[in-house]
């Protein structure tokens, strides 16, 4: 048996709440599939699965704040496939001397009749059957649980996804598609609304397509007079209360975090981190302003061919080439752990990105050196979207090796910020904006941006930030080449 345990979702988390399950016992799950929302000081995170098998139990039950490592589900690994017989074959006669022709009886042919017919079957069967037939409704847990949240029949639905399987998007066209017959709410606000006896057909939700979430009904039931909410509700004094974990993953009482105190709450793991990160990492700093005119001239040329929604901005052309300048600079990729430097594997790109709600989270693009410019402002829209709605996916906030704050947009000149553990590096850019540079021995106003680069010197120095600026600089250069 495998154990599935609440996962560390950034430095500064101890524990999480575990919002909903997407799974039940007896699903099957294969790894990388969304099983559960984990909740946060920051936001919701949708946390993957890393097994193949099936839900043997569920140990924790929804609204229970548990620690980081404590199991929350069983999960039965999937029986290995039997071996394919091997059909018996007579011996190759090895090197020795060689039997005289004129003695069949020394070759046993008998035995060897029955296997003959059936070496070629079990290969002929592999290529002939697919390895996964595409039935109607085959789809992840996540998608499942989806259509059941929107009262999609997933029987009905065609899917686009490889092998004919279903995706997300296909649920939320088939829910568009059709006229709603309810209110769309997930299992965890329908089971609050019962609760706290709210009516949750009066109730605005904030999720994907206006879905109602549990944060909702909690807002709508502060909102209520208290004399109404408990009109409303005779039986909330007999309910049981959400429960809460102990370290060993039993339930052990209510849990005491209002959802009026998120963005306190969040506040206060930001300011434990960034209190650490000073306190513990000897930053310097390093600027430098970069003429951004070719990039942008690039830039507009490109949009002229792409539709509105497909055009790119400034920030994407800055973000690749950050990752670019990274592995130019690899001693600014990576983890300060253990006393000693530890190179990223990969540029795992952080964006910080700020929250409605107030407070900001750092999700990671993966591999963000190899995307062409196009692909990385997809990514990052998707991104940034999904994560203002609560959206994001366990290995989007784990470990990104560098991060990028970008306070372009609000108007900010320059940026010098604060590393987030265990990165050893973090970048700021400001407003990409006209300036007065000298080119070529005369006074011109063109398009600059200010990049700065906060550094842990245990890991590396001046010399090595200057590098990383330089390549940054030159590569903007030349945007056709990003």
């Amino acid at each position: 048996m495998a154990e599935f345990t609440m996962p560390s979702l950034g430095a500064d988390m101890d524990e999480g709440v575990l919002v909903e399950w997407l799974v039940r016992p007896g699903d099957q799950v294969g790894r990388g599939d969304v099983v559960a929302v984990v909740e946060t000081a920051k936001s919701a995170i949708e946390v993957e699965c890393f097994e193949t098998g099936t839900v043997d139990a569920l140990l924790v039950e929804p609204g229970a704040a548990v620690p980081v490592g404590t199991p929350l589900a069983v999960i039965r690994p999937a029986a290995p496939a039997p071996a394919e017989p091997a059909a018996r074959a007579v011996p190759e006669p090895t090197a020795g001397p060689a039997l005289p022709a004129a003695v069949p009886r020394t070759e046993p042919a008998a035995p060897a009749a029955p296997a003959a017919p059936a070496a070629p079957e079990p290969a002929t069967r592999r290529v002939a059957e697919p390895a996964e037939p595409a039935e109607p409704g085959v789809s992840t847990p996540l998608v499942r649980h989806l259509a059941e949240d929107k009262g999609v029949d997933l029987a009905a639905v065609r899917g686009t996804g490889p092998g004919g399987r279903i995706t997300r998007s296909d649920v939320e066209r088939a829910a568009a598609a059709r006229p709603p017959e309810r209110v769309r709410a997930s299992p965890l606000a329908r089971r609050l609304a019962g609760i706290l006896g709210v009516d949750l057909t009066a109730v605005r939700g904030t999720g994907s397509g206006a879905a109602v979430r549990a944060d909702d009904v909690r807002a709508a039931a502060r909102a209520a007079a208290p004399g109404e909410a408990e009109a409303a509700a005779p039986e909330r004094a007999a309910a049981p209360a959400v429960p809460d974990t102990s370290r060993a993953g039993k339930p052990s009482g209510p849990v005491a975090a209002p959802p009026g105190d998120r963005a306190a709450a969040a506040r206060r793991a930001i300011a434990g981190l960034m209190a650490r990160s000073k306190r513990e990492i000897p930053h310097y700093y390093l600027s430098t302003t970069i003429d951004m005119e070719a990039a942008v001239s690039w830039m507009r040329e490109r949009n002229r061919s792409r539709p509105v929604a497909e055009r790119l901005i400034p920030a994407a052309l800055t973000l690749k080439a950050v990752a670019l300048a990274a592995r130019q600079a690899p001693e600014l990729n990576g983890y300060w752990r253990d006393d000693g430097f530890v190179p990223g594997e990969t540029v795992r790109l952080g964006v910080a990105v700020s929250l409605r709600g107030g407070g900001l989270t750092a999700p990671a693009l993966q591999d963000a050196d190899a995307m062409s410019v196009p692909e990385l402002m997809a990514a990052l829209k998707d991104l940034v979207a999904r994560a203002r709605s609560g959206r994001l996916r366990a290995s989007e906030t784990a470990d990104p090796t560098l991060t990028v704050t970008n306070l372009g947009d609000q108007g900010v000149e320059a940026v010098f910020g604060v590393i987030y553990p265990p990165q050893v590096a973090l970048v700021g850019l400001g407003r990409v904006g006209e300036r007065p540079v000298a080119v070529d021995g005369m006074l011109a106003v063109r398009p600059a941006v200010t990049a700065t680069l906060s550094a842990d010197h245990r890991a590396s120095d001046g010399a090595t930030g200057a590098r990383f600026l330089t390549a940054l600089d030159r590569l903007l250069q030349r945007p056709e080449d990003l």
